[in-house]
């Protein structure tokens, strides 16, 4: 019997045609069983029978440039008529801006450019110096923008000064009694929040009531995009602070914090949003003393911040109640008192945790943000609207292309929202790596 022994390796082949390539990828993801083979077939024949309609309607036979609506009717133009893009043009200015006065319009493109200008570095994670920009996008950037909008120069009274001075006490109070009874925390501590509180809040009252030269606009005419993104920017920024305190609230050994922050939760999340926003600011100023009156835009603002923050408290308390109790345990094994363990060791992990469903709930705010048209607010949808009854406009495509903006503004919000989420969460996801 005669023995080979190969002294050489084997010459290297090439993987097989049908595994590589296109025509790999198809079999594998397209064509790899007879049920995805059916589903692949269907799934096409749904593309056919929508996609070419769409491109059709929005690009082919679109009308893009016009004066009026006549450009937009299909007996003026001879032809079959699509979307009819030239209302969007022609309404351009009141959709982004909505009724603020045309001569200070720059003043809202100068808030557009600092908050995408500031926020954009901020995303970014190569970028340098995040410090000084959260510092300017969480206190600087308010301010100027509430005094670019508004056009500051608010007249404070001296009523305003006793309620914030009576404020300070109560809060100083309960700072006191935290330290003292509850030992929550320490009492420098205590007093170092409240200061850190009012002495920013006081600043920011007294920059926007002195006279900078601004003509002041009434929130009434404020409008379009302007208004959603007011209404959700501010919701998304108060309620994640006001629903960590809840969620810490609602899981407190303390009695009386546990259920009023269970009774704030529950009674916020069994409201629908539209009736909150009806009560603030129809119902509300029935209940104030004659002559009191808040803005309704601010009305609105604290209703949506109320609202979405309860639901916020309850994504937040799933990230707690998903840490082991060892964590807690080690904390506290290193002296940490209870606000260094959250700050330090628990919250980070927690957040990190529910980012799709913190992510989800603003979303969901952003959208929503579309009610406030229930209580005369007109945004970007109610905008829209609002310019249907123009009769120099009304033609049969009029609605659906004003509709099909608003959709697609929306959409890139809301795609760019969740795909920032989906980058962050494979960011942060090291402790799930193999």
């Amino acid at each position: 019997m005669t023995h080979y022994v190969r002294t050489k390796d084997a010459p290297l082949l090439p993987p097989p045609a049908s595994t590589t390539g296109i025509v790999g990828w198809l079999r594998e993801n397209l064509f790899s069983s007879v049920t995805n083979t059916i589903l692949t077939f269907i799934g096409l024949y749904l593309i056919y029978l929508i996609v070419p309609p769409i491109i059709n309607w929005g690009f082919l036979s679109a009308v893009w440039t016009g004066e009026d609506g006549d450009a937009c009717r299909s007996e003026k133009v001879g032809r079959a008529v699509g979307a009819c893009w030239a209302f969007v043009e022609a309404k351009f200015g009141q959709i982004i801006y909505g009724r603020y006065p045309v001569e200070e319009r720059w003043r809202v493109t100068l808030v557009y450019v600092l908050g995408f200008g500031a926020l954009i570095p901020m995303v970014v994670p190569s970028l340098p110096y995040k410090g000084l920009n959260a510092l300017f996008l969480l206190a600087i950037y308010p301010v100027v923008a509430f005094i670019l909008l508004t056009g500051g120069n608010i007249d404070i009274g001296t009523g305003f000064w006793i309620g914030f001075a009576v404020l300070v006490a109560i809060l100083l109070g309960v700072a006191f009694f935290a330290a003292s009874v509850a030992k929550i925390i320490e009492l420098r501590d205590g007093i170092k929040g409240v200061a850190m509180f009012a002495v920013p809040f006081a600043a920011v009252v007294l920059v926007s009531s002195a006279d900078l030269g601004l003509a002041p606009v009434e929130t009434s005419l404020w409008g379009g995009l302007l208004v959603t993104l007011v209404v959700a920017v501010t919701g998304i920024v108060a309620s994640m602070p006001i629903g960590i305190l809840l969620a810490l609230g609602r899981r407190s050994q303390m009695p009386i914090i546990r259920l009023f922050c269970i009774a704030f939760i529950e009674f916020w999340r069994g409201v629908p949003l539209i009736t909150v926003l009806f009560m603030s600011s129809v119902m509300l100023p029935l209940f104030l003393p004659e002559g009191v009156n808040f803005d309704k835009l601010l009305r609105v603002l604290i209703g949506v911040a109320l609202f979405s923050a309860a639901y916020m408290a309850e994504v937040v308390r799933g990230g707690l109640q998903a840490i082991p109790r060892g964590q807690y345990e080690g904390a506290m094994a290193l002296g940490l008192s209870y606000w260094k363990m959250m700050r330090m060791i628990v919250l980070p992990q927690a957040l990190k945790m529910v980012i799709p469903g913190i992510v989800n709930t603003f979303i969901g705010l952003f959208k929503d943000t579309t009610l406030v048209l229930i209580v005369g607010l007109f945004d970007l949808l109610g905008i829209i609207q609002l310019n249907f009854t123009d009769p120099n406009w009304s033609t049969p495509s009029t609605s659906h292309s004003g509709y099909a903006f608003a959709a697609i503004l929306f959409f890139v919000f809301c795609f760019g929202m969740s795909r920032y989420s989906i980058f962050m969460e494979n960011r942060l996801d090291t402790g799930h790596r193999n």
